[in-house]
């Protein structure tokens, strides 16, 4: 009888252990979850301008004085040393691949004329149209700056010496930190390439 008693006392004061534990991890657990949904908008940006390695799949529109030019790519980043862009569509350049590899940038597709493909369409031959490269000339650009308007973040910069990429736009939603859309002007302040985000897979 004593045996069976010092088991029911036995049993409830695990029940009693675990349910504390449990109170005490859900209650953190929630906690951490409504800071993470609240994040402030300068939050949004460190965690933006901190990406090392993402995938994305971008619809890529490219104006020039004569052409007007849309794509649909994928772009993969791991880092400076390992990141490359496809083109998905036109099908008539789909498989272009354009490797960064350090300041070098390399077109693979041997069954193609590139040099005809690319004459007015230097955006795509370039790495300005990377997330990574907005990232980048954020962080060197000391006027560089953010707001926050109808539930998205809009952070901008400008590149002072480059005269055909003046300045870029990047377009964040506010409820989940990932990019919406980018925009890049010239120096007469038209839009010369619109990037919208259709997916992007985070890393790290």
């Amino acid at each position: 009888m004593k045996n069976k008693k010092i088991l029911v006392i036995t049993v409830i004061g695990i029940v009693l252990i675990l349910l504390i534990f449990y109170i005490f991890f859900y209650e953190n657990t929630a906690k951490n979850l409504k800071i993470g949904n609240n994040r402030s908008s300068q939050e949004i940006v460190n965690y933006i301008l901190n990406i090392s390695s993402y995938e994305t799949e971008v619809e890529v529109e490219i104006k020039s004085n004569k052409n007007e030019n849309k794509y649909r790519m994928r772009q993969v980043y791991n880092g400076p040393e390992d990141n490359w862009q496809e083109i998905i569509e036109p099908s008539n350049i789909a498989g272009v691949k354009i490797i960064k590899e350090g300041k070098n940038l390399k077109l693979e597709n041997s069954n193609l004329n590139l040099t005809s493909i690319f004459k007015n369409c230097e955006y795509i031959s370039e790495n300005s149209l990377d997330l990574s490269s907005f990232i980048e000339d954020y962080k060197k650009d000391e006027k560089a700056g953010f707001k926050e308007k109808n539930n998205q973040i809009i952070m901008k910069t400008a590149a002072e010496d480059e005269r055909y990429r003046k300045t870029k736009t990047l377009y964040i939603n506010k409820e989940n930190a990932l990019p919406t859309k980018m925009e890049i002007q010239d120096a007469n302040q038209n839009i010369v390439v619109y990037i919208l985000y259709n997916e992007v897979n985070v890393n790290s």
